[in-house]
């Protein structure tokens, strides 16, 4: 029961006495935002808000609990410290109504004061963190919205830092260090970096286009010009699709963190923060999750499920559909990259055969059933399922589409009419209008049953005959090689073993479900470890190896047996002998065309 709930029982009972009412309205709010050298020396920016009251009353201020993208609640509210406010130089009385809101007690109409220290010290792209010279901020990590309040008012924010640093933000500049936008769900859409950082800037089918990277120098030289130069081909790739940008400028923000264990990124509506272990600079994983990002401010930044329209800052707002959201922004990562020549048509039969390898390797889930579950973030390896595994559906889609069709209509044409009438009015689309509209372009009322069996069901995904459409060929390889027969779940770092096959290698070694692993052998446990265990120990059946573990707190040592198994892997690839309408599909996939009469 939340407090809210709690104490509006309480006073239906006669066990509590009811809250001030909101009287105060509210208008003029600005924020500030000051990074300086003894801030960051303490991991923490200072941040200001003010506004007029037109009269007294209580004004009740909420920080957002999650940021859209993240899909997880994080309560930015634990990170502030020294509340505070104040009408003139007289400080102002205030409480706390739950955990992430504020009521300040105004006693005349006029302008009101509130600030705070946040701490900066979570290197996530959802979250706040700094360097000595360096700030990462999230717009709903900062800034407080009035409650009750339609979040459509207008807003300015002035960032105070110190001379000689830099600011990168998607927000509109009105002045020196002086940003405005339109809406509150815009200003919390515009993450900001301030500090030592480069950024240079290009035009991109007439837009402008910046990249901004931390710390400065680490994405220099070649590397840095290499990403330009696939920016300048998969960008217009991607806006072919829906035939418009939506965006006046655009900018990719990347930082690199050599204690950062992989890549990931956080798209917003006309930027992205990536955060990545050095080892991804000039790396094609790097172009793929910038491409990803950068399809994202068409699909789901505006054509949005409608569980998710408007946006709600203080709750989850789960939906089914985060296979397109998602996964078939993840098809179109790749597509970007073939179209835009960043790779060639084998990687990206490389890519989706290693998606599907991917999905083999945890436990089957329908996708509407893993969009649903992220918020609860699973243990089972299922959490994000819905990348990887929409991403195929999304190939396979489009095949059908496209036979369907007669190459005439492709899933390109499936999000362009729903970007038109739903992504541009900011009207959610549902399940239904989704399946509509692809029935619509295949011209065939054909998919009912690939939802019910693919979609919201579990049944494996049918290569066999679908491929065959499209020119590829289906083949299952089988394969001996070691295996320890245990899946795991990441969290927090930490590989934790989440199933346990029976008679496995793990099984007789005593491994059991909820073990963390520690090591295999002389292997070090990272996500990665079950490809490394493979290579490291295939000449090596029948061995006895140490593998450490740590149990209800405590670390122990088992003794596990190196075992073979035969292992059946699928793969696609492009079959020479496909008939023409299959080369004609393969072809407008590759390229983005479509045989329309």
């Amino acid at each position: 029961m939340s407090v809210k709930l709690a104490l509006a029982v309480g006073v239906l009972m006669g066990l509590a006495s009811p809250p001030d009412p909101v009287g105060a309205q509210v208008s003029d709010v600005r924020y500030r935002l000051s990074f300086t050298r003894a801030t960051a020396a303490v991991r923490t920016l200072d941040v200001s808000m003010s506004f007029t009251a037109t009269a007294p009353g209580s004004v009740e201020l909420s920080l957002p609990a999650w940021t859209p993208g993240a899909y997880e609640i994080s309560n930015f509210a634990r990170h502030v410290s020294r509340f505070g406010a104040s009408q003139g130089s007289t400080a102002l009385g205030w409480d706390k109504t739950d955990y992430d809101t504020w009521r300040v007690r105004v006693p005349a109409a006029g302008p009101v004061s509130v600030s705070f220290a946040f701490t900066a010290d979570t290197l996530d792209n959802a979250m706040a963190w700094s360097r000595p010279d360096f700030l990462l901020v999230n717009g709903t990590n900062v800034f407080l919205y009035p409650e009750g309040a339609d979040l459509d008012f207008p807003a300015a924010v002035t960032v105070s830092t110190e001379p000689g640093w830099k600011v990168a933000t998607g927000m509109n500049q009105t002045g020196p260090g002086a940003y405005d936008a339109r809406t509150y769900h815009d200003l919390v859409d515009m993450p900001f970096f301030i500090g030592n950082i480069d950024v240079d800037s290009a035009r991109i089918d007439g837009l402008v286009h910046r990249v901004a990277s931390y710390p400065a120098g680490a994405l220099a030289g070649a590397p840095r010009r290499m990403l330009w130069s696939q920016l300048q081909t998969m960008v217009p790739a991607m806006a072919r699709v829906f035939q418009e940008t939506p965006w006046p400028h655009y900018t990719t923000m990347l930082v690199f963190d050599s204690a950062y264990g992989g890549g990931s990124a956080l798209e917003h509506q006309n930027s992205h923060v990536g955060i990545y272990n050095p080892g991804f600079i000039g790396s094609p994983i790097l172009a793929s999750i910038t491409a990803h990002e950068i399809f994202h401010a068409w699909n789901v930044k505006r054509l949005r499920p409608a569980e998710m329209v408007p946006y709600r800052y203080d709750r989850p707002q789960p939906t089914t559909l985060l296979w397109v959201s998602e996964g078939i922004t993840d098809y179109y990562a790749d597509l970007a990259l073939i179209r835009g020549a960043v790779i060639d048509s084998s990687l990206f039969l490389d890519v989706t055969g290693g998606k599907i390898e991917e999905v083999s390797q945890v436990p089957t889930i329908a996708l509407e059933d893993a969009s649903l579950s992220t918020w609860i973030q699973p243990t089972d390896g299922t959490g994000t399922i819905y990348y990887p595994k929409g991403s195929l559906a999304g190939l396979l889609l489009d095949i059908l589409i496209r036979d369907a069709s007669d190459n005439a209509g492709s899933l390109d044409d499936v999000l362009r009419a729903l970007y038109r009438s739903h992504g541009r009015t900011g009207k959610g689309f549902t399940t239904e209008d989704w399946w509509r509209q692809v029935t619509a372009t295949a011209g065939k009322d054909v998919f009912a049953e690939f939802a019910r069996r693919y979609i919201d069901g579990r049944d494996p995904f049918p290569w066999a005959t679908v491929g065959p459409l499209a020119g590829l060929r289906y083949v299952v390889d089988s394969i001996r090689e070691p295996r320890l027969g245990v899946g795991t779940a990441t969290v927090e770092d930490r590989e934790i073993v989440t199933t346990v096959a029976p008679g496995s290698a793990a099984a007789e070694a005593g491994i059991q479900p909820g073990d963390q692993l520690l090591a295999i052998g002389d292997l070090t446990i990272d996500p990665s470890f079950g490809a490394a265990f493979r290579a490291r120990y295939r000449a090596r059946i029948g061995e006895r190896i140490p593998v450490s573990i740590r149990r209800n707190g405590a670390e122990q040592t088992l003794s596990l047996t190196v075992r073979a198994e035969v292992v059946t892997q699928g793969r696609l690839e492009y079959d020479r002998r496909a008939s023409f309408k299959a080369a004609r599909i393969r072809h407008g996939l590759l390229t983005g065309t479509t045989d329309r009469r």
